[in-house]
């Protein structure tokens, strides 16, 4: 199985991950995309995940639960830019601090034994990136990659 880099640099708003997958851009792409397979691999593990909205177009939103036994965790966010199988770019807030708003950017690139996802999250402040940081963002990222992965090779 292919590992997920995560890069964190020191006094930036920014996270950087990547990783390879073991299938085309158009099956990464569908599998990251289509609202009846997200809730199987966003987000970290033993929360369920429940998609209430994911119209993925320019200008389409979205808005995700995460629950466990210690309550509800919502997302939500606006599509800006959709590059079928290339590229996304979209908003990202949890609504716990509304106002904090990231910008994300999903680019596929096409390699020799498949596809890389490169993915930038650009936070309000360092601060803001730090604290996601230790509220365990690393740990959901890797999680996803993971069950992201598993899907795709399934869904393929």
């Amino acid at each position: 199985m292919n590992a997920t880099t995560i890069n964190t640099p020191a006094g930036t708003p920014f996270v950087e991950v990547t990783r390879e997958f073991d299938a085309t851009p158009a099956q990464l792409f569908r599998v990251m995309t289509d609202p009846n397979l997200v809730d199987q691999w966003l987000g970290p593990e033993g929360l369920e995940a429940t998609i209430e909205q994911y119209d993925v177009r320019p200008g389409g939103t979205y808005r995700y639960i995460h629950k466990d036994e210690s309550g509800e965790y919502a997302f939500r966010g606006v599509f800006h830019t959709v590059e079928q199988d290339k590229l996304v770019i979209q908003t990202f807030e949890w609504e716990g601090a509304p106002g904090e708003v990231c910008i994300e950017k999903m680019s596929l690139e096409p390699t020799e034994t498949g596809v890389r996802l490169n993915q930038r999250s650009v936070f309000p402040s360092v601060e803001a990136r730090d604290q996601s940081i230790e509220y365990g963002m690393n740990d959901g990222i890797n999680a996803s990659m993971d069950r992201l992965a598993a899907l795709v090779a399934k869904e393929s």
